[in-house]
C-alpha cells in the first residue's frame, strides 16, 4: 500500500473525527477544556497513529501504533458514553458514532493482530 491514506481503517477514524468535532461544538462551554478537549484529543490520535504507524519500517513498530490507536479508541468509547449519559448528545447520536467507533475498533484489531503475526 502506497499511501496510509487508501486505508479503508483511516479513512472511517478520519470521517469519525471530523464527526466528533461536529458533536462537540454544541457542548456546554465549561466542557471545552475537560471532555471536548478528550474526545478530539482521541479522536484525532487514531487516524495520527494509523498514519505514523504506515510510516515505520518495521513491522513491529507498525502494529505498536495500531495498538496505540487501538488505546485511543478505546478512550473515546468511555467519553462517548459518558457524554450521552450527561445528555450532551442524543441517543441516535451515541449510537451512530459508537457504531462507527466499534467498526474501526474492529478493522484495528484485525490489523494489529495480522502485523504481529508477520
Amino acid at each position: 500500500m502506497s499511501s496510509y491514506k487508501e486505508l479503508i481503517v483511516w479513512q472511517k477514524s478520519y470521517r469519525l473525527t471530523l464527526e466528533i468535532y461536529s458533536a462537540t461544538k454544541k457542548f456546554p462551554k465549561e466542557e471545552l477544556f475537560g471532555l471536548v478537549s478528550q474526545m478530539r484529543r482521541c479522536s484525532v490520535s487514531i487516524p495520527s497513529n494509523i498514519a505514523e504507524g504506515n510510516g515505520r519500517f518495521g513491522q513491529k513498530e507498525h502494529a505498536q501504533f495500531i495498538r496505540i490507536a487501538f488505546g485511543s479508541g478505546s478512550e473515546l468509547e468511555t467519553q462517548l458514553l459518558l457524554s450521552k449519559d450527561l445528555k450532551y448528545i442524543s441517543q441516535l447520536e451515541y449510537d451512530k458514532l459508537n457504531i462507527l467507533l466499534s467498526e474501526i475498533m474492529r478493522m484495528l484489531n484485525k490489523l494489529a493482530s495480522s502485523l504481529s503475526k508477520i
